[in-house]
């Protein structure tokens, strides 16, 4: 017989806020507003038959839905690279989100992405969780 503790109902199964924490949401609600925000600017440039590859080196729609872009990508990023310090215990985590206001994000995400590899490195070798199994 199949004790009570593992009896679940139907719902709880398939039940559709299963497994949704905070910081899923949140990327989740910044997928939305990526979605929503570039492709206002797009369809804005098809209805106005603008050139879309013209415009991102002059001005119009697609440079607002580029920007749109980058920033709902910066912000995620962001939210991640505070998140994984705090998880893998790197100090001053916060400082790589303040360094890409000063330089660039395109500069600071992929340090922080090799900051990231070598702590996971050094805990694979000092005999903790394998590194493999943590980038995933």
């Amino acid at each position: 017989m199949t004790p009570p503790d593992r009896i679940r109902s139907p719902a709880s199964r398939f039940s559709i806020t299963r497994y949704w924490t905070p910081l899923a949401v949140t990327y989740l609600v910044l997928a939305l507003i990526g979605l929503i925000g570039t492709w206002t600017f797009n369809a804005l440039a098809i209805v106005q038959l603008r050139n879309f590859a013209g415009d991102w080196v002059n001005s119009g729609p697609a440079v607002s839905s580029l920007t749109v872009d980058l920033l709902v990508a910066a912000v995620a990023g962001s939210i991640l690279i505070i998140v994984e310090s705090r998880r893998l215990g790197l100090r001053r985590g916060w400082i790589y989100v303040v360094l890409a206001g000063l330089t660039a994000y395109a500069f600071v995400f992929p340090l922080f992405l090799a900051m990231r590899q070598r702590a996971l490195t050094k805990r694979e070798a000092e005999g903790g969780t394998r590194a493999a199994d943590a980038t995933v």
